[in-house]
């Protein structure tokens, strides 16, 4: 998949200007209650983004942020096509680190949060013994299971079960 295909999806997951007061994100101190009530645009949150101009963000700059800090830091050019979606959209929602994470679980490899050389390998010994699916499955429910496990669950989880779960069959 291309890294604008990819972008195209997930944005369009993220979705327009949110200012929603339930959303940590979406204050720049990154806490309920903690700095303004900024918002996210395209996903480009307050709370990453604390002296950004959220609502006046262009397309052309959330893609490039999203280029310079998830799809390059998560290796998502080194990963098979569906694979590079499901670890791009992880990276994104929840950070390089914790989305390296989730597919180094999947694949075996040392959970370093560290998408280099090393795990690129796993994932190659990983999609020809298993398939491309399962390793997408695998890394998919990593990420599920912890994001149950977060305090916001009980707010956010049909949103994030559905966007979680939709990437399936937008990768493939």
């Amino acid at each position: 998949m291309t890294p604008e295909q990819a972008f195209a999806i997930v944005i369009g997951t993220e979705g327009g200007f949110d200012a929603d007061p339930r959303d940590r994100g979406n204050w720049t101190g990154g806490q309920i209650g903690a700095g303004k009530l900024s918002g996210t645009k395209f996903g480009i949150s307050a709370a990453a983004y604390p002296t950004l101009n959220i609502a006046d963000l262009t397309l052309a700059d959330a893609i490039g942020i999203y280029r310079m800090r998830n799809w390059l830091p998560a290796a998502c050019d080194h990963l098979p096509d569906g694979l590079d979606l499901v670890v791009f959209d992880a990276a994104v929602n929840s950070g390089v680190a914790q989305s390296a994470r989730w597919l180094q679980r999947s694949v075996g490899a040392q959970e370093d949060g560290l998408p280099g050389t090393a795990t690129v390998a796993a994932v190659e010994r990983a999609v020809k013994a298993q398939g491309l699916g399962a390793v997408a499955a695998a890394t998919t429910a990593e990420r599920l299971l912890a994001m149950t496990e977060l305090p916001a669950w009980a707010t956010y989880r049909r949103g994030w079960a559905r966007r979680v779960c939709a990437l399936g069959w937008r990768a493939y």
